[in-house]
């Protein structure tokens, strides 16, 4: 049940993730603009074209037709199509998620997944690929794979999840906690 804390609720008393929902819209946008500037008036748009920005990083036009770290590759429409399936269910099981979430660090950290991975389905199905751009390196040296907007909101917000999981423990209000009491 919503308590009168300030958040939107709707009719079942349900909380609205409105800010988790904004950071994915947010980030979907971002998302789409940059990959829209960089192929389109940078022209960055074809395999071999880059544009050095910093001695550390460059834009890098890249095709990426499978998931994470190029598995799971796309090279018929069949294969194309159930990737977007695939991603679209895990992006529908992190809405949910989202929903039923009562953290909003959580929530926001579900809404730069579920931006990210919204930006990443729309290429796969407008194209039949991902555009990435972003290559990080330190002389011959990538820590990354090329990459976009939308690799590095899921990433950082996976990596919030885990590190709120795994080291982050919340105050609780079970009584029966403190054996003292």
């Amino acid at each position: 049940m919503c308590r009168g804390d300030g958040r939107r609720c709707d009719g079942n008393g349900s909380v609205i993730p409105r800010a988790g929902l904004l950071l994915a819209a947010v980030v979907f946008a971002v998302d789409q603009f940059v990959k829209w500037l960089v192929t389109g008036p940078l022209r960055i748009d074809f395999l071999g074209a880059y544009r050095t920005l910093l001695p550390i990083f460059d834009l890098r036009f890249t095709k990426n037709e499978g998931v994470s770290l190029g598995m799971l590759r796309a090279e018929t429409d069949t294969t194309r199509w159930l990737l977007v399936a695939f991603t679209a269910a895990i992006a529908i099981a992190v809405a949910v998620w989202m929903f039923r979430e009562r953290k909003r660090a959580d929530q926001l950290a579900l809404g730069l997944v579920l931006g990210g991975a919204l930006g990443n389905i729309l290429d796969r199905v407008r194209l039949g690929y991902v555009v990435d751009f972003a290559d990080l390196h330190f002389g011959e040296w990538r820590p990354f794979l090329v990459f976009n907007v939308a690799d590095a909101a899921i990433t950082i917000g996976v990596l919030i999840l885990l590190v709120r999981a795994l080291l982050i423990r919340e105050k609780r209000d079970d009584v029966s906690e403190n054996v003292h009491a």
